[in-house]
């Protein structure tokens, strides 16, 4: 099966901590890297992860809350640093541009590579990255400023032919990749193989929802429905409730409902507020709701 991984690099939310970095994640799949948000720290933890730098090609910023975005001026230095040529491409809210250009201006003359911004609109529903492999798609969220999730789709891949069913047939190389794609097959006396005996089926397509910093929204649990890992933020825990509606921010247990609502398999739950030095209440109210839950931590590993 291709590679589905899903790296957390920083798990804390805004106020900094010696036991958590700003949010951060990489999604690798089949070898392609997206990040998601870029806090302060973010290229660091890139190296902790052992992840290759060149095959950064994407940063999905949710919001333009500091925790969230204030490593992106360091990673896209480095990346001149590192002599850089592709392209590297950041979909987030037109207003980055506007902050971030003055300062690639100012730090990085003569860079080796172009720094591609696509603007994005928090609010609204919309397929914002789509290649052969992956598609990824917002999901608007509730928080002070405009932010979007983001729900990763990989594209289903064509069935598996029978290595028996080619050498038993005689089927030519120039059919293997049509019977792949669904098409029978024809012998010369007319009879037809049905493609079902022909082939497996692949592994279905696996998909990731991230949902940063927002208010706890139940409605986001039907565009997520069914995803194979959900990462949603859980500041704080069912004690701080009020806190957390004042801040739009969510609590362990209300994240871990909107996993079982939207009947997901795995559910993580990060961005954990600086007040606890220890997050398993956090854990034990969201698992109490929606059993397999993880609590992510620095430089966790999450395969699909």
């Amino acid at each position: 099966m291709e590679k589905f991984d899903i790296h957390i690099l920083g798990c804390g939310s805004a106020l900094p901590t010696i036991r958590h970095q700003a949010t951060s994640q990489v999604v690798n799949i089949r070898e392609k890297l997206f990040m998601i948000d870029c806090g302060e720290g973010a290229q660091v933890q890139l190296r902790r992860s052992r992840l290759r730098f060149n095959r950064l090609n994407h940063i999905f910023i949710s919001h333009l809350h500091g925790d969230h975005c204030f490593g992106l001026m360091g990673l896209i230095s480095t990346f001149g640093m590192l002599e850089r040529t592709a392209d590297l491409h950041i979909h987030a809210h037109s207003d980055l541009q506007q902050f971030l250009l003055p300062q690639i201006d100012f730090f990085c003359k003569d860079m080796t590579y172009n720094v591609v911004f696509h603007p994005i609109n928090p609010g609204e529903r919309s397929v914002i990255y789509d290649d052969r492999s992956v598609s990824v798609e917002t999901i608007p969220l509730r928080h002070r400023i405009p932010t979007c999730g983001f729900l990763f789709r990989e594209k289903p891949t064509p069935n598996h032919i029978r290595r028996d069913m080619i050498d038993f047939y005689q089927i030519p190389t120039y059919m293997i990749n049509r019977i792949k794609n669904g098409e029978d097959y024809t012998l010369e006396d007319g009879t037809i193989v049905p493609n079902e005996r022909l082939t497996t089926p692949s592994a279905p397509p696996r998909s990731y929802a991230y949902c940063s910093d927002t208010i706890y929204l139940p409605r986001i649990a039907e565009q997520i429905k069914g995803v194979d890992l959900l990462f949603h933020e859980a500041t704080f825990a069912s004690s701080e409730t009020v806190r957390a509606r004042q801040t739009f921010h969510t609590t362990a247990t209300q994240a871990a409902q909107i996993a079982r609502d939207a009947q997901v398999k795995r559910l993580v739950i990060g961005h954990f507020s600086a007040r606890y030095e220890d997050e398993t209440v956090l854990y034990e109210e969201a698992s109490a709701v929606f059993p397999n839950t993880v609590l992510a931590k620095e430089n966790l590993m999450l395969s699909l």
